[in-house]
Parts: C-alpha cells; structure tokens; sequence
C-alpha cells in the first residue's frame, strides 16, 4: 500500500489542513511567503499532520479544530526542517535545493522562527491548556534532541542508547504530540490518550530507523536526498553504529574514521554496512517498534480510522522511500 492510499480516509480533512496552511502563511513580509511557500509546497510526507487526523477521527471526533491543530503540527515539523537543513548544510531535500540553498542561511532561520511564532500564536486558539502543554513541552524536546545529535558528531563512540535518545527526541518526539493532541481535541479519557502518545512515539520511531536504513539502501531519486548523507555529516546513525559493534576490527575503523571525518569512502562503508547485519538488526529494532504501535491501537474502538493507523505500523517499516 502507498502512502496516498492509506490517507485516503482522512483526505478531505488534508485538503482542510492545506487550506489553513496556506492561510495562515499569509504575511506582509514577501520574504516569509515566499520561502513559506517554497518549503510547504515541496510536499513530504504530511504524516505528522495526518496522524493527529487519523487519531482524532478513530476517536469518534466530529469538529473542525483537528484542521487548525494539524496545520499548528506541520508548521512547527517544517520549521525545524528549516532550522536543520541550515545547522547541518545541506542543500538538497524531497529531491530539490533546500530553502537555505536557496535563500540563505539568515531567511532560513528567520522564517523557520516565524513558523515557530505563528504556531504558538495558533495553537492558543484552540483554547486548551492541555493541548499547548503537550506541543509546547514537545517543542523544547525537540530542540534538546537537536543538541543532542550536535554532541554526538563526528563521535564514532555514541552508544545505541545515546542514538536512541536523540531519535525519541528529535524525531519521535513530534509524532507523539502529534498524536496526543488528536485524542485530546476528541475528548478521550486518560487511557486512549496515553495510547495514542505511545502510538505517535512507537511509530516515529520506527519511520526514522527505516530512513536511517534507506540512507545505505536506497537511491538519491527515490529518497530526494544524497544517500550517506548522515555519513558525511558525521552522524552516527544505527547502521554504522551496528555495524562498527559487530564488524571486523578493519570495519570498525573504516567506519570510525569516516564518521570522526565526515569524508571517508562512503562506498567501502556501504560495502561494510551490507556485508554486516546492520541493515537487517536496524529493520528489527523498527518492526520492534512499530509492533509496540499496534497493541497500544487495542485502547481504539474499531473502526475504518483504526484500520488506516494499523496499517501504518507495516507501512513505516516496509517502505521504501
């Protein structure tokens, strides 16, 4: 299954949230819209939007604040896309110049901190103070998960269990939130909202342990990005992590040079990661994950909603881009 068909349920509801995206864009600064629209018109994923849809409507949810609060997610996913993009040089995403390529450096950070404002701005709205403590405490994680990730460049000693950390907060962090507030705005008890939380964080995880696997196994027209790119970044990610554990003593160091340099033979390091388990161990600990995701579904009453969100468990794991 691909990712439209599994949206198609909650369709309508991101035509709603694409409508208050572009709405909300609006400013008098001709610089914040047109990088704004740059960034939001590249398209993605939408997922994390599309989570919180998916869990408020599995919930029974009938209104329309679920449109406002998705669109609130989106904003502040693509303003740390524009904050990353710049801290970590890159100039190629979804397959086209990163806004900062583009624009430079000073708009990318400016605009990404306008999104940030005017995601605060909307979520006030909402007029819940449950929901702005979930998204607020979401957003100083998510930057703890940036620095984090910032001490362990060009560290060829991060653990897994440092790695993970930074993947629960830089990443799954956002899902989780995402997917909490979905409950929260269709008024589920304790229980389903702590489901859906466990839900959003499982199944983040699981989507970046696939991406850190398709950044050795995949191709740069399929993933929109340069494959290794977290190589030449210096990022120890799960494969080189895995592979440095249980490679050759030659393996170890090929790997551990390349991630201290940032430059190393990106081929040799490939031919290491396939000739360990490293890919098949990072595609486990992601079903691990993902498999988590599905039991915490079993607080969901059935339905066509929560048909779509389990489906998402073996979609996470099992794509390929």
């Amino acid at each position: 299954m691909n990712l439209a068909d599994l949206l198609a349920p909650v369709s309508d509801d991101m035509k709603a949230v694409d409508e208050v995206i572009r709405a909300r864009l609006n400013s008098d600064v001709v610089l914040i819209r047109t990088v704004g629209d740059y960034i939001i018109g590249a398209g993605g994923k939408r997922m994390r939007p599309a989570l919180l849809l998916m869990i408020a409507n599995a919930l029974g949810y009938k209104g329309t604040q679920h449109h406002l609060l998705a669109a609130v997610v989106e904003f502040i996913h693509t303003s740390t896309l524009l904050h990353d993009d710049v801290v970590d040089e890159s100039d190629l995403r979804r397959g086209r110049s990163t806004a900062n390529a583009v624009f430079g450096n000073a708009a990318s950070v400016l605009v990404g901190d306008y999104l940030y404002s005017r995601s605060f701005e909307m979520m006030v709205e909402a007029d819940s103070m449950r929901i702005m403590q979930v998204l607020s405490q979401a957003t100083t994680i998510i930057a703890e998960g940036e620095v984090l990730q910032l001490l362990n460049v060009h560290d060829p000693a991060v653990s897994i269990e440092r790695y993970m950390q930074v993947v629960r907060y830089k990443t799954a962090k956002l899902f989780e939130a995402a997917a909490q507030v979905g409950a929260i705005v269709a008024g589920a008890d304790a229980r389903q909202e702590e489901a859906a939380a466990a839900y959003g964080r499982h199944i983040g995880t699981a989507f970046q342990l696939v991406d850190d696997v398709l950044d050795y196994s995949g191709d740069a027209g399929s993933l929109g990005k340069n494959v290794g790119d977290d190589l030449r970044e210096g990022k120890p990610t799960m494969p080189l992590i895995r592979a440095m554990e249980v490679g050759t003593e030659a393996q170890r160091r090929l790997i551990a040079g390349a991630i201290e340099a940032g430059d190393g033979d990106f081929e040799a390091v490939a031919r290491a990661i396939h000739d360990t388990d490293a890919l098949d161990h990072t595609r486990r600990i992601a079903a691990d994950e993902a498999e988590v995701a599905r039991q915490a579904l079993e607080a969901f009453p059935v339905s066509a909603h929560r048909d779509s969100l389990l489906k998402f468990c073996s979609f996470a794991v099992e794509r390929d881009r």
